[in-house]
């Protein structure tokens, strides 16, 4: 299910990060204090790897 602004907008943090994923391996992650940062997750040389892509609203959907 992809992500929305609404959805994007009114997430809440909880006691553990939150990580709400949009697809393709795009995800948002919901840090206990309420920051939210774009990320990538990704494989390579078999290896998973994340990428940081900004910190919304900086960085919109």
């Amino acid at each position: 299910m992809r992500l929305t602004n609404a959805k994007v907008k009114n997430a809440k943090p909880g006691k553990k990060r939150i990580k709400l994923f949009d697809g393709e391996g795009l995800y948002l992650e919901i840090s206990p204090k309420g920051g939210k940062w774009w990320r990538l997750k990704y494989r390579f040389e078999g290896r998973d790897r994340r990428l940081s892509m900004g910190v919304y609203p900086d960085v919109s959907l």
